[in-house]
């Protein structure tokens, strides 16, 4: 069997439950597995900020974890601070974002510091997503001029339905130039070309000289997939749609059922 030295989480309905919170069992398996000497590594379309406060209830600073936001689009080492990598949304795309998202009716939004910059401050998938990071929403009535570039990525929100759609234009229109995706049905991720959790973990376990097959990956969305194809063990929720299911090696518990503790005590301390 393989000795993993790195499991690699998704947040939001992977790590998490439902209220946004690591239960203690699934604490407890993972400062299990950081004795062991497994570094854990937090993966997430959130920004930097709104990870912090989970890798620090996690002491991923004393542990060699590592935080990748954005989607991949910026890796933070947690025992520095130091960014190892980081990718700047090419600016001149991003009116081309905002009108798309105003035609279609639905809020964009980007982050600023501590806080989130939307077109609608009360729109309540902003809500969430301010609610998901704890961070305050100011309502940007003139975005294109009002946000302070470089950004490390827009998000659009919106139903799902027409957001798909929106998804499959914004693909055709930016396609080579930046990369669309959705990492829940109501949230459009607008990031720079070629930024995914696969290509930054690769960029990661290169510079530690770990390989792909010491790493277990866990998550539940569609942002997840390149890394749960790509990890050793690639492990998807309970609660992921099938067609992620269908890519990994192995499915485990729901988020409300501390799915990655099952992982780390079958695949980890079992050892």
């Amino acid at each position: 069997m393989t000795k993993y030295k790195m499991i690699v989480l998704d947040l939001d309905g992977t790590l998490t439950n439902d209220k946004k919170e690591i239960t203690p069992k699934t604490k407890h398996a993972l400062m299990q597995a950081q004795a062991a000497g497994i570094r854990v590594v937090l993966a997430s379309g959130r920004p930097t900020y709104g990870i912090t406060a989970l890798a620090d209830e996690l002491e991923l600073a004393k542990n060699g974890g590592f935080i990748l936001a954005f989607n991949g689009g910026k890796i933070t080492d947690c025992s520095n601070g130091e960014v190892l990598f980081e990718q700047k949304l090419d600016e001149s795309l991003v009116p081309r974002l905002y009108h798309e998202a105003i035609n279609a009716g639905m809020a964009i939004l980007t982050y600023q510091g501590e806080g989130i910059a939307s077109t609608e401050k009360n729109n309540k998938y902003v809500l969430h997503e301010a609610f998901i990071n704890k961070m305050p929403v100011e309502q940007y009535d003139d975005f294109l001029h009002q946000v302070v570039y470089p950004v490390n990525k827009c998000l659009i929100v919106g139903d799902p339905t027409p957001l798909r759609a929106l998804e499959q234009r914004l693909s055709t229109l930016l396609d080579g130039r930046m990369s669309v995706y959705r990492s829940a049905g109501f949230f459009l991720e607008c990031v720079p070309l070629g930024i995914d959790k696969a290509h930054s973990l690769d960029r990661l376990i290169s510079s530690l000289g770990i390989l792909r097959e010491e790493i277990i990956a866990c998550g539940d969305g569609y942002n997840d997939q390149s890394m749960i194809r790509f990890a050793g063990l690639g492990v998807a929720m309970a609660n992921a749609p099938r067609d992620i299911q269908d890519t990994a090696d192995y499915i485990t518990y729901s988020n409300e059922e501390d799915g990655v503790a099952h992982v780390v005590e079958k695949f980890i301390l079992a050892e």
